[in-house]
């Protein structure tokens, strides 16, 4: 896979992704009793786990790149 493949599949993938995620927290939200009667820490929990996954994956580029660099 090229460059270019990666990048469109980045550029179409992550805001479908993004779209799924927010229909997973509204189904959620609308199924689930213990969702709708803890909102805040359900909020808190469906925010942090794309934070994580961010931080996670910036963690180990970065790392990667400095382990190249040495």
């Amino acid at each position: 896979m090229d460059k270019d493949t990666r990048f469109a599949l980045l550029v179409i993938g992550l805001p479908f992704l993004g779209l799924v995620y927010c229909l997973l927290i509204v189904g959620v939200m609308m199924t689930s009793s213990i969702a709708q009667d803890n909102p805040v820490t359900t909020g808190i929990i469906f925010g942090v786990i794309p934070l994580a996954t961010a931080m996670y994956f910036w963690i180990s580029a970065s790392a990667k790149a400095y382990k190249k660099k040495k």
